[in-house]
């Protein structure tokens, strides 16, 4: 390899839920990324955990210095912006974690967020194709002809198949439901692997982890929910 190339890495990290410190921990200790790298986080940054606003602060940060810091959406950062629209939307947001993220925020309401963090949610991406992998939130509906079509598979499906014949011999990345180390770690030899260490949940037996999976050599990095 030429002294003039760097190597470049891609890490696909899992639901944070507000665990702003775990999650800085998992990028400055473990991962320790360099310009050239790519980071991509699966959704879900918000509610449940106790600082949302902080982990939201700090992607934009790792954005301001430079870092390629790619966003998808989860289903909590759909059911905020489903607020924005939609009165009756506001009362499911509640019963999933929106309080932990008002407070954080220190507003009553989604309409009180500041527009920069409207933004952020607004341009979170459903889904992202790679030469060899598909990163979604949480999967997709292999039913249809156009699996991308269905929009709340995307953030909201628990059915982790695989139809690689639609993916065009693609595996799936994702996160959405919590899983133990042990099943993330065996999820690397399927068409499926879930990065969803269950972070916020460190009070469950297994849970309790923020996750990080590096491409090249499927490696996993892990840190324990330290809030």
């Amino acid at each position: 390899m030429p002294l003039n190339v760097k190597e470049q890495h891609t890490y696909i990290i899992g639901d944070i839920h507000g665990c702003s410190k775990t999650f800085r921990r998992l990028v400055e200790e473990g991962i320790q990324p360099q310009p050239e790298d790519e980071i991509i986080c699966v959704g879900d940054y918000i509610d449940r955990g106790p600082d949302s606003k902080g982990v939201i602060d700090y992607i934009l940060e790792l954005r301001q210095q430079g870092y390629s810091i790619r966003t998808l959406r989860g289903n909590h950062e759909q059911l905020l912006l489903d607020t924005l629209e939609d009165d009756v939307a506001h009362e499911e947001w509640m019963e999933n974690g929106a309080p932990a993220t008002l407070q954080s925020f220190g507003i009553r309401d989604s309409f009180e967020l500041p527009e920069p963090y409207i933004t952020f949610f607004t341009q979170t991406e459903l889904y992202h194709i790679m030469d060899e992998w598909i990163i979604v939130h949480a999967g997709l509906n292999f039913k249809l002809d156009d699996p991308f079509s269905d929009q709340a598979a995307l953030l909201w499906t628990r059915d982790t198949y695989v139809d690689l014949a639609k993916t065009g011999g693609r595996k799936l990345i994702h996160g959405h439901t919590p899983v133990t180390l042990n099943e993330i770690a065996a999820s690397r030899l399927s068409s499926s692997i879930n990065v969803d260490g269950g972070c916020y949940k460190k009070e469950v037996p297994g849970l309790g982890h923020l996750v990080a999976l590096e491409l090249d050599a499927l490696e996993l990095i892990v840190i324990r929910n330290c809030e």
